[in-house]
């Protein structure tokens, strides 16, 4: 997938060591003087989805670049940018991007931008990352689209049966044969560890058990810190998801957004007719088309932390933080405005 425009902002290239000697690649665009108004300017760091290169986020990272902020966009080990010359060889899950990959990154926009809060704008399971890095408390504030971990029962109904078969089943036999996922043959997206599509194959309803057996298998204790390490997230969340999105169902989001017990969160759902269009789904957030649309939502929570006074759509639920209210609309519930 590509969104890249010879008019966006020209970043720098990055690379650094994760703990364990990986490499990792990626971009930053940086301003050069302090804010006028002498107000802290926070660096954002993008999560990436599953197999999307951080190419993909160049317009929204520049977005955020042009309304103040430092912006950094990164690819997980495997990916564009940090792909090795053999990725058959090479070992790597989900774990191994939060607690490895976005730890390093983190550590990065620590160190690189000195007294800067650190925000995190998160696709898909790059939100499932951010509790995996053990440094997840120097997060000031996050903000997901569609953010899950793919567990098959929560995927939309109508599409499950065919999703069931696509993620699966083909993928994990396709990279049991190959040494990993050949995805861009297919035209589905980048091509993907075979660690990683394991994670994604057998994820399980309560995400550590995924990590119970076989080669992706971790110690009982580990699972337990991995756990602990959700809850340990102060940032606030707001988690953006929209109804046409076949994996950011209400149940998929819920089923992440549970284990961030240490955070504010709300969950925010969003249909495409709320905005004039006929379809958003999984991916098009970051499409530059809904820059003035949706991309002020991301925006305004970065900057305040409260869900834009005019943004389209509804609250499915909100808990923690001082005096929030809990809902549970269902999908086709009533409308509610964020206080």
């Amino acid at each position: 997938m590509t969104d890249t425009d010879a008019s966006i902002a020209e970043p720098e290239p990055i690379a650094l060591s994760t703990a364990d000697g990986y490499p990792i690649r990626g971009f930053v665009w940086r301003h050069c003087a302090a804010p006028a108004d002498g107000a802290p300017r926070a660096v954002v760091i993008v999560n990436a989805a599953t197999s999307v290169r951080c190419r993909y986020y160049f317009r929204f990272a520049a977005y955020l670049h042009r309304h103040g902020c430092d912006a950094i966009v990164y690819d997980y080990r495997g990916i564009g940018e940090s792909r090795p010359d053999k990725l058959a060889r090479l070992n790597a899950t989900w774990l191994d991007w939060g607690e490895r990959d976005f730890e390093a990154v983190l550590r990065y926009a620590r160190d690189t931008f000195p007294g800067q809060p650190i925000d995190v704008v998160a696709h898909s399971i790059g939100g499932f990352v951010v509790g995996l890095a053990p440094s997840n408390a120097l997060i000031r504030r996050v903000f997901t689209m569609g953010a899950q971990y793919a567990h098959w029962r929560d995927y939309a109904p109508r599409q499950r049966l065919s999703m069931l078969w696509k993620w699966h089943v083909v993928m994990p036999a396709v990279a049991a044969l190959v040494g990993y996922f050949p995805a861009k043959r297919l035209g589905w997206m980048e091509d993907t560890p075979k660690g990683v599509v394991l994670s994604w194959s057998r994820s399980r309803p309560d995400f550590e058990d995924t990590y119970r057996r076989g080669p992706i298998a971790r110690e009982l204790a580990h699972r337990h810190a991995l756990v602990r390490r959700f809850a340990a997230l102060r940032a606030p969340v707001l988690a953006v998801s929209v109804s046409d999105d076949a994996f950011g169902t209400v149940p998929a989001i819920e089923r992440l957004l549970r284990y961030f017990r240490g955070s504010r969160v709300v969950h925010w759902r969003i249909a495409p007719d709320a905005i004039g269009v006929d379809a958003i789904g999984h991916f098009a957030f970051f499409h530059s088309r809904f820059e003035p649309s949706l991309w002020p939502i991301a925006l305004h929570w970065l900057k305040t932390g409260e869900v834009a006074p005019h943004a389209p759509g509804r609250i499915v639920s909100q808990r923690g933080g001082a005096g929030a209210a809990q809902a549970a609309d269902g999908p086709d519930g009533p409308d509610a405005r964020h206080p």
